[in-house]
């Protein structure tokens, strides 16, 4: 277990997170058990990522802002393989959201207190609005979805897919300056 500035990695169950050394992992952040993490990915104060069930990957620039709680779901009769949460490279997650057992492709993203429960799938560049609920349902490439439960919007425009990406290449750069700033790096 390691526990540096108030971060702690732990292996449950045999499997230990595997973080890319260029990650940014913020103080207060907890990272349990079979946990992928990619190449300048960045998971920001106080976050939960627990893979003691089944299994979660975070691709490589995708952020985990604040707050974000990232679970997975076990085996069912029914069910067996339960769900993984598998989120794609270049994905923005907002503040508090909670993500479980869900699917995001590279370039989602998930607005601030969002919730992304069980089966739920998210597809490039979808975006689900800040405090809506997804179900079991799916997301299609640059749809807006919203609300409790969320439903469908409407589509992107570029300007926002543009800018969205823009979100991502700033939270890249801002993990590198908190890492050098709280002596993580070098």
């Amino acid at each position: 277990m390691t526990d540096r500035n108030d971060i702690t990695i732990a292996p449950f169950n045999g499997k230990a997170p595997r973080i890319h050394s260029s990650a940014f992992i913020a103080p207060g952040c907890r990272i349990i058990g079979d946990v992928e993490i990619g190449a300048d990915a960045s998971i920001w104060y106080n976050c939960v990522i627990r893979a003691d069930i089944n299994r979660v990957v975070i691709g490589a620039r995708t952020n985990i802002q604040d707050g974000t709680v990232v679970h997975c779901d076990s085996p069912k009769p029914h069910r067996p393989e339960g769900y993984a949460t598998i989120i794609g490279e270049d994905v923005l997650i907002g503040h508090m959201v909670m993500l479980h057992g869900c699917k995001l492709e590279d370039r989602a993203f998930i607005g601030l207190g969002a919730i992304v429960m069980d089966g739920s799938y998210v597809e490039s560049d979808g975006m689900l609005a800040a405090g809506s609920q997804l179900t079991g349902k799916r997301i299609g490439a640059r749809q807006l979805w919203m609300g409790r439960p969320a439903k469908y919007l409407r589509d992107l425009t570029d300007e926002a897919v543009v800018a969205n990406q823009a979100g991502v290449k700033g939270y890249v750069l801002n993990g590198r300056l908190h890492a050098e700033a709280l002596g993580l790096k070098g």
